[in-house]
C-alpha cells in the first residue's frame, strides 16, 4: 500500500492521479495508523516550510515518518516540499527546525536579478550519480519544478542530479531508502511517471 501524507499542503490529487495512471493507486491520509501500515510512503507539499513541520509534529507525523523510515526502512518518495522538509533546518520566513533526516539546510534561490523567483517551469536535470528510480529516463530530461527555496545537503554524497537556474540547483536526493526531488514528478508528463513507477518497484535493501 502507498499512502500520500496528507498534511494540508500540496496538491495531493495530482500526486494520487499519477500514481493512478501507473496501475499503482494510493492512498491519501493525515492518519499516524493508515500512515504505519504503509508499504511505501509519499510526502508531496507545496508551501511554506514552517506551516509544513508545524503541522507534522502538532499531529504527530513527524514521528511516525521518521518511524517507518529509520526503524521500518520502507521507501520514501518526498516531492518539492517534501524534500525541504528532509532538512536538518529551513530557513523560510525565519528559522525552522526540520525533520533531520538528511543533513542541510533549506535557504531561498539565490539567482540574481535578472532571473524570476519562484522558479517555475520546466528545467533539464544533471545525474550526478546513478539511481535506480532514474531508470529509463536520460540524462539532461526536462522536469517540472515550482520553488523559491532550494535543499543543500551537508553531503555532495546524497545528491543524485541537479539543474541550473541562475545558480547549481539540487534536484534530487537519495539517502539509504530515501529518495526525494525539488522537481513534481506528477506534473512532469511520461517522464514523472516513469520516476513514479521506478519508485513502486524500488527495493532499498537489494
Amino acid at each position: 500500500m502507498i499512502v500520500i501524507v496528507d498534511y494540508g499542503l500540496g496538491n495531493l490529487y495530482s500526486v494520487a492521479k499519477a500514481f493512478e495512471m501507473i496501475g499503482s493507486p494510493a492512498e491519501i491520509s493525515g492518519d499516524m495508523s493508515v500512515i504505519s501500515r504503509a508499504d511505501r510512503i509519499v510526502l508531496p507539499g507545496i508551501g511554506a516550510f514552517g506551516d509544513g513541520i508545524d503541522y507534522l509534529s502538532r499531529n504527530g507525523l513527524d514521528e511516525v515518518i521518521k518511524k517507518e523510515i529509520l526503524v521500518n526502512k520502507k521507501p520514501f518518495l518526498g516531492i518539492c516540499l517534501g524534500m525541504q522538509l528532509l532538512a536538518d533546518i529551513g530557513y523560510e520566513y525565519g528559522e525552522h527546525k526540520g525533520l533531520a533526516l538528511v543533513s542541510g539546510k533549506v535557504r531561498k534561490l539565490e539567482v540574481g536579478e535578472h532571473l524570476k523567483v519562484p522558479h517555475i517551469g520546466w528545467n533539464d536535470i544533471t545525474f550526478s550519480k546513478s539511481s535506480p528510480l532514474f531508470k529509463g529516463i536520460k540524462d539532461g530530461t526536462d522536469f517540472y519544478f515550482v520553488h523559491s527555496y532550494q535543499f543543500v545537503p551537508t553531503s555532495k554524497d546524497d545528491v543524485v542530479a541537479t539543474t541550473l537556474y541562475g545558480e547549481t540547483i539540487t534536484a534530487a536526493i537519495q539517502k539509504d531508502n530515501m529518495f526525494a526531488t525539488q522537481f513534481h514528478p506528477e506534473k512532469s508528463q511520461e517522464a514523472g511517471l516513469t520516476l513514479l513507477e521506478n519508485f513502486v518497484n524500488w527495493n532499498p535493501t537489494t
